[in-house]
């Protein structure tokens, strides 16, 4: 026995050697920290993997890296930009967009006097894809009355395939959509021969669970990570920053493989929220749509 003004001290030397290993005497680590729920996810999977893996048995998920960009330069190879036009007031034009401090930036600026007034831009995949397959983009809105949107399109007006994942606008100037700064505006679009049909799956990210960050925050306020798991011919999951948002199924087969899509436009019509004040054109600070990065990947067997 010892003494018992020294136990504190054999209690302490103990606690040392239970740290230490047996064979090399070398203090062991800590175990890695595990992949966070939805602070900490993987950033070679699909979000939705690190917070509830849904992935199909026998499956596995391949990047796509000519639908993937971190936006740390300009890769022509991967990308262009498309100018054709919305109707009026929207004027498309490649100096409104670009890459820059790690994103893509679209910028919505003023042509004052003009008709066409809200000059703004649209990057484009060269590259496209067809299901079965997820692609994600982490986004902060410019914070005016526009749509800022992240899609997937093959087509004109009368013939198309198109998944629209948002068509968000965090600042409705019209007082008809309340709802707007929280809510994803995600649907499809089936057209042949001008004959559509079309479903949406929009979603409120108040929505979301109690422990997400991201819950209530709206659009222009933070990154969100958007995306979409295109999974046949015609089930569409949308997903928000890592959950299921919202889904739809379309009445006919999806044909088309389809690019990817990044714009910022307006319109004078209430279901997209009213235009924008002008003003917030010359603003810097709310007129510019940030992409930080995009994933893509296709859903292959093991």
């Amino acid at each position: 026995m010892y003494p018992e003004k020294f136990l504190p001290y054999v209690f302490l030397l103990f606690l040392v050697a239970s740290a230490c290993g047996q064979d090399d005497g070398e203090m062991l680590t800590s175990p890695p920290a595990p992949v966070g729920r939805f602070t900490n996810p993987d950033p070679d999977q699909p979000f939705f993997v690190s917070v509830d893996d849904t992935t199909p048995e026998g499956m596995k998920w391949v990047a796509v890296d000519s639908l993937t960009d971190a936006f740390d330069r300009w890769d022509t190879g991967k990308w262009f930009k498309s100018l054709w036009n919305y109707g009026v007031p929207v004027q498309m034009r490649a100096e409104n967009s670009g890459v820059a401090d790690g994103n893509l930036w679209i910028r919505a600026t003023l042509d004052d006097g003009a008709e066409r007034w809200f000059e703004t831009s649209r990057i484009q995949s060269r590259a496209r894809i067809s299901y079965p397959m997820y692609t994600e983009s982490r986004i902060k809105t410019a914070h005016l009355s526009a749509y800022n949107t992240f899609w997937l399109n093959n087509g004109n007006i009368s013939n198309r395939n198109e998944i629209d994942v948002i068509e968000n606008n965090s600042k409705p100037s019209c007082g008809c959509q309340p709802d707007f700064p929280w809510q994803m505006n995600a649907q499809y679009f089936h057209v042949i021969d001008d004959d559509t049909r079309r479903a949406k799956g929009n979603f409120d990210n108040r929505n979301l669970s109690d422990d997400n960050p991201l819950k209530g925050i709206p659009w222009n306020e933070e990154y969100h990570v958007v995306g979409v798991w295109w999974k046949d011919a015609r089930h569409i999951q949308f997903y928000l920053d890592g959950e299921p948002a919202g889904s739809v199924v379309s009445e006919r087969d999806f044909t088309r493989d389809l690019n990817l899509i990044w714009d910022l436009w307006t319109v004078d019509e209430p279901w997209l929220g009213g235009l924008p004040d002008r003003n917030d054109l010359l603003d810097d600070s709310v007129n510019t749509m940030y992409i930080d990065w995009v994933r893509t990947w296709k859903l292959e067997k093991e």
